[in-house]
């Protein structure tokens, strides 16, 4: 059956200029065509379900490159919410696309979860044994011996321990590997100081290009950002300053200028900080050691969205990940990582882009999924209003579409 959604307009998620009046041709679960100016005289409607949203925007279904679908996003923190059985984090992780489809989040990218469970839930959502965000996972954060998300399972050290590490993520059946190259948030890892040394990095970096697999890096500061780009890696996540232990940052003009002319793209994750003074604020009453907590994230989410800015001004590309799963980020906070990088210097529509066909270009998708063109997957939702006037319509979905097939629909009106 043939499928028509008809909206004031469409944004195709290549930066084009939005289509007016616009109608989205679905068939056999592919877009078929875009057209502008309504129905054209020459389309047959007589089989085909149109869908009218009038008032409303069409975009390609929403893209977060960076999510823990193990992870509640409650405030939970890593150590606490890895003490659950295995079977606890799969149902979470279940649960977890379920709300990021509904969200119009058709897409996720797991870049951490214990031992195979995204990796079983994307195979699990390929059979069609429920509904939810598409997932691309890498397994284990490869970590050293104690490192960041070491929870995980992803522990391996040395040049040989390394590059077995990758060879058993690819067994495992990893989309793409992701590597711990600084200390995080897990207790008693230095954000501040690279994790591995320049050959090791270097060694994971060949060992997951022989396996045609894309390979990221957590990097929190800037001998880490500095030590990826030197060993080639694809991705960069954060790309964070961190100087010591206290979280202090400190922009370096060197490092920026050496990360733009490599020309990889970073993940932004401004939700992490957005999504806990949300939580802090909606506090009617806090402790003073919330009160210190606070203050800490008012300062880190400063220093983050300083660094955003400055970063894209050096010739930085940055895509819309979340972080989702980790502190208080919710698996449905995408618009709010959109909004950030919107208060960070990027147009409306550069920010849509970064969450949709950016983002599939950057994670080796863009032949799938990511625009509103034919041939590719009908991923597609409709907001109420425009979003280039108010990124907040993202959040208010009318109809999501996956894969030509409708997930969530309101206020749909059928001719």
């Amino acid at each position: 059956m043939t499928t028509l959604i008809r909206a004031d307009r469409l944004i195709d998620g290549t930066g084009a200029a939005p289509v007016q009046d616009a109608v989205l041709v679905v068939e056999q679960g592919r877009v078929v065509a875009v057209h502008a100016g309504g129905i054209p005289d020459g389309l047959s409607t007589e089989k085909a379900e149109i869908l009218d949203f009038p008032g409303c925007t069409i975009l390609p279904g929403l893209i977060d490159t960076h999510v823990h679908l193990n992870l509640p996003g409650d405030g939970t923190t890593l150590e606490v919410a890895m003490r659950e059985p295995e079977g606890v984090l799969m149902a979470t992780s279940t649960f977890a696309v379920g709300k990021a489809l509904a969200a119009g989040i058709t897409t996720v990218r797991d870049v951490g979860a214990l031992n195979g469970t995204a990796i079983h839930l994307r195979r699990a959502l390929e059979l069609g044994h429920g509904d939810g965000a598409r997932v691309l996972a890498c397994g284990q954060p490869i970590t050293i011996t104690g490192g960041h998300t070491w929870y995980f399972g992803g522990e391996a050290d040395g040049e040989d321990g390394l590059r077995r590490k990758v060879r058993e993520m690819a067994k495992l059946g990893a989309d793409f590997i992701k590597v711990m190259a600084s200390g995080g948030g897990t207790l008693n890892t230095q954000s501040w100081k690279p994790s591995f040394t320049p050959r090791e990095l270097a060694v994971m970096v060949d060992e997951a290009h022989r396996s045609d697999r894309k390979i990221t890096a957590h990097c929190l500061c800037a001998a880490s950002i500095d030590d990826v780009v030197a060993a080639g890696f694809d991705q960069i996540e954060h790309a964070g300053f961190i100087t010591d232990g206290k979280g202090n940052q400190s922009y370096d003009p060197a490092v920026a200028e050496r990360l733009a002319r490599s020309g990889i793209p970073v993940t932004s994750t401004l939700a992490v900080g957005g999504a806990v003074l949300r939580a802090m604020l909606a506090k009617e009453e806090r402790t003073p050691s919330e009160e210190a907590f606070l203050a800490r994230w008012r300062k880190t989410f400063a220093a983050n969205l300083d660094q955003f800015r400055k970063l894209r001004e050096a010739g930085v590309t940055f895509v819309a990940g979340t972080d989702a799963g980790w502190r208080f980020t919710a698996i449905d906070d995408l618009p709010l990582e959109l909004a950030l990088m919107h208060q960070g210097g990027m147009s409306a529509m550069e920010a849509i882009i970064a969450g949709t066909g950016l983002a599939a270009t950057v994670i080796g998708i863009d032949d799938q999924v990511g625009r509103l063109a034919p041939g590719l997957a009908a991923d597609a939702i409709v907001v109420r209003g425009n979003p280039l006037d108010d990124l907040g319509a993202l959040r208010d979905i009318r109809f999501v579409m996956q894969g030509g097939q409708p997930k969530r629909r309101l206020d749909r009106v059928a001719t």
